[in-house]
């Protein structure tokens, strides 16, 4: 299992998706499961916890915000190593 490493300025966008997330009722429910029982994954590695993320089939869970998308889109498109070359 690879660790996921969360840099600035990922805090910050970790942050807005586990208070965006805690508005979802279902993944509410799955995360307190998940707790409660003290285990990592659910439904056969469908849901997994990896720190402060819930992981739905080995991507991070993204709560329906469209603020916070547009967000995490344009922090990841605009970065250096990342750019868009428009190609």
């Amino acid at each position: 299992m690879q660790e996921v490493v969360i840099e600035e300025p990922e805090v910050e966008i970790v942050e807005k998706i586990k208070k965006a997330r805690n508005k979802d009722k279902n993944i509410v429910r799955i995360v307190e499961e998940m707790k409660k029982t003290n285990i990592k994954e659910l439904q056969e590695d469908k849901w997994k916890m990896e720190g402060d993320l819930v992981l739905k089939e080995k991507k991070i869970y993204m709560p329906k915000n469209e603020k916070l998308r547009v967000k995490i889109i344009q922090l990841y498109h605009d970065m250096p190593a990342t750019e868009y070359g428009g190609q």
